[in-house]
């Protein structure tokens, strides 16, 4: 793998000495200027960004036909890497069902079907499958298909559902109803979120607005009704967003409004579908809270089934005292933050991330040290403070993923919970808080002989320049040698405060079994160490998740688990904001760049206030027209960043429909970096015409999509079969 010997020629070409090269599309330059804060900029390819111009159409179908043409020496090994992975598939299967009142619910694969079909029966010895959505009909006609809202009705009769054709995130709401599978004649654009009232007619929903995609108002609506539905919020401050849900205990509706900083939540009975919303807590510049409800925690009798029962208590997880949050308790009747009663305290190095309320115990989602942990607080325990009344669910791997799975039932004994790691595959357990043993419901299937004994899990610490040690988890087959000579794919994200999932993926196994060692680095920016850990990625900080992402690769490097010429980065969305500030910065130090719909154009986007997220994402990226946030996102904007010198090869993947990170972001900086690039490694885009930001929905469709990533990264290694 030695880097100048690759520069001599692309890693995928079939020509012979006969065969004139392949040119690349050079997309027309049509110079725009832009003056902002006494800094003048020209884009010659804002172009693009007609959607509806056939030379758009045809110049991403050129890229297209190009990276086609250019991995088309690779199309056998793709198709040996698509049945390697199929074949580790258990293709026809069960989701482990979860209780839902009266009935059991599942989802079901078929071998050759794209989509998994929604199911449930009575939980009954003998009773019958019912089938209550099969996604592979509803896909029919369509090329992408994701569903969005499901909810039953609480007398179990009407399905409330949501489906986006697209990829644009644009789902529209119908109505079925499960005795007859009679469908209603409404069907109602733009939702985003939907619930049922306790009359099992009323629904209310949420809907985006058409421009911004901002979820921004909340109706109700009566099922079968053709008159006017009722607005009843609407939130004018364009950072907030909104969602419509419903407690586990069922008692009451929650509006929680949100922004990325701070939120509001109003409640209703669900009794009450006609009633007014009421607020809990009127929002407050960063104090966000989050609400679930419980009907008398000091008695835990059963509660009765009337819906006009609404007492009790609001259980509040709220970082008004600390970043990491705390949680609280308030009386449903009177919850105003005067009444807030501390349960547990705000602990600096554990962030509280999630808080479910039960019957018998609340069950809180942290994370400690990098690490993701369940405690579980039993409610009959008598002791001084909650704290002491709980305790955690052990894990033992150095690096894993756990979290709580599907637990609708208010009065369930148990909790239900997932884990996986690099290594073990994903697994369903039931944790029975009164014995405290987890019990094993479903184990994912991995064919082909895959032995987890033969595979090594570890987690690192990489330190950075400012002194911060930064985790970084790893996987790789145990015969690997470790002596500098493998190859590895470093992935990594950093934004939002969303952490990267210590997760299982039986196609990773494909890399592992070629020698490829995976690794994640959980940089700044991300959630992997709390909200302080965000907090010192984002805004003003944001450079921080692009050093931190060097000092880890270099980190692996000076370990002697990879050289630079063996090394691959990967990264999507925001994850690829960090590849292309990290190619711009350090492009000696990886060999290649696999970067899926990435956030490349950042100062041009977050100029432009029309697009989607734009105004909410002020408060993660900053504003532009303020001159020291302008000057600061400018410094790291990969497109705006660009310079002729050479890259590492790259892989560039985006999606025509995409409302997140719009198609014209990667298109653009593949345009601008072709004319820029000295030198000779592979520069590739393609974009998916029919899907969106998450690519493919079809699971062997999006398989086909590894498959390609796998031949171009593995190919560019040198490794062919």
């Amino acid at each position: 793998m030695d880097r100048d010997a690759k520069a001599a020629g692309p890693a995928f070409s079939d020509e012979t000495a006969d065969t004139p090269p392949i040119s690349p599309p050079l997309a027309r330059r049509e110079p725009v200027e832009t003056v902002l804060h006494g800094d003048r900029r020209v884009d010659h390819y804002a172009w693009l960004r007609q959607k509806e111009n056939p030379e758009v159409i045809a110049y991403l179908e050129a890229e297209n036909a190009y990276a086609d043409r250019i991995l088309r020496p690779t199309e056998t090994f793709q198709e040996r890497l698509y049945e390697e992975m199929l074949g580790r598939i258990l293709q026809t299967d069960l989701s482990f069902p979860y209780r839902l009142r009266d009935y059991l619910y599942f989802t079901c694969t078929e071998e050759g079907k794209q989509y998994p079909t929604h199911c449930r029966r009575v939980d009954a010895l003998g009773s019958l499958d019912e089938i209550l959505l099969d996604l592979n009909r509803l896909a029919a006609g369509h090329s992408f298909l994701a569903l969005g809202v499901f909810d039953v009705s609480h007398d179990n009769q009407l399905l409330a559902y949501a489906l986006d054709t697209t990829g644009f995130r644009q789902y529209t709401l119908h109505i079925k109803n499960l005795w007859n599978g009679a469908v209603f004649p409404e069907a109602i654009e733009r939702v985003t979120s939907a619930v049922w009232a306790a009359d099992h007619r009323t629904i209310f929903y949420t809907v985006e607005h058409a421009t911004t995609k901002r979820s921004y108002r909340l109706y109700r609506h009566s099922a079968g009704s053709a008159e006017p539905d009722t607005l009843i919020y609407e939130e004018t401050d364009e950072r907030f967003r909104i969602e419509i849900e419903r407690t586990r205990s069922g008692a009451f509706l929650l509006l929680v409004i949100t922004s990325h900083t701070a939120s509001e939540v109003r409640f209703l009975p669900a009794g009450q579908p006609n009633g007014e919303f009421r607020v809990i807590a009127a929002r407050e510049a960063d104090h966000e809270y989050y609400v679930d409800h419980h009907p008398n925690p000091l008695t835990r009798e059963p509660r009765s089934r009337n819906p006009e029962d609404t007492g009790g208590y609001f259980f509040i997880r709220t970082n008004s005292e600390g970043r990491t949050f705390r949680l609280v308790c308030a009386p449903a009747t009177d919850p105003q933050r005067a009444k807030w009663r501390q349960i547990i305290a705000n602990r600096r190095d554990v962030m509280i991330s999630g808080a479910d309320v039960f019957r018998t115990h609340i069950v809180l989602s942290e994370r400690e040290g990098g690490l993701p942990y369940l405690r579980i607080v039993d409610l009959d325990v008598q002791a001084p403070d909650a704290l002491s009344a709980s305790h955690r669910i052990e894990f033992r791997e150095p690096a894993y993923n756990a979290s709580i799975g599907n637990n609708p039932e208010f009065d369930a004994s148990f909790v239900r919970y997932q884990y996986e790691s690099f290594v073990a595959p994903r697994s369903v357990f039931d944790y029975v808080v009164r014995t405290r043993e987890s019990v094993l419901q479903k184990v994912q299937t991995v064919l082909g002989g895959y032995d987890a004994s033969q595979y090594v899990s570890e987690r690192l610490h990489a330190a950075t320049a400012d002194g911060v040690r930064v985790p970084v988890s790893l996987v790789y087959r145990r015969d690997t040698p470790l002596d500098g000579t493998a190859p590895l794919l470093l992935y990594g994200y950093g934004s939002y405060g969303h952490s990267v999932a210590v997760n299982f993926s039986s196609n990773r196994v494909s890399l592992l079994d070629r020698g490829v060692i995976y690794a994640v680095a959980h940089v700044r920016g991300g959630g992997e160490l709390g909200k302080p850990w965000h907090d010192a990625g984002r805004l003003r900080q944001k450079r921080h998740t692009f050093t931190d992402f060097i000092a880890s690769a270099e980190h692996l490097i000076a370990r002697r688990y990879t050289a630079s010429e063996g090394l691959v980065i990967e990264g999507g969305s925001a994850g690829g904001l960090l590849m292309g500030a990290a190619a711009n910065m350090r492009p000696e130090l990886f060999r290649m760049v696999i970067s899926h719909v990435p956030f490349v154009d950042v100062l041009n986007t977050m100029l432009d206030a029309s697009l989607p997220l734009t105004v909410g994402e002020y408060e993660e990226w900053g504003d532009p027209r303020t001159k020291e946030d302008y000057f600061y996102m400018k410094s790291y904007c990969p497109y705006t960043n660009l310079e002729a010198k050479p890259y590492p090869a790259m892989l560039v993947k985006t999606g025509l429909n995409d409302s997140q990170v719009m198609y014209w972001e990667p298109a653009k900086y593949v345009a601008k970096l072709r004319t820029l690039k000295a030198d000779t490694n592979a520069l590739l885009l393609k974009t998916n015409m029919g899907a969106g930001h998450g690519g493919a929905s079809g699971r062997y469709d999006y398989l086909r999509e590894i498959a390609l990533d796998y031949a171009f990264l593995l190919t560019e290694l040198g490794i062919r079969k």
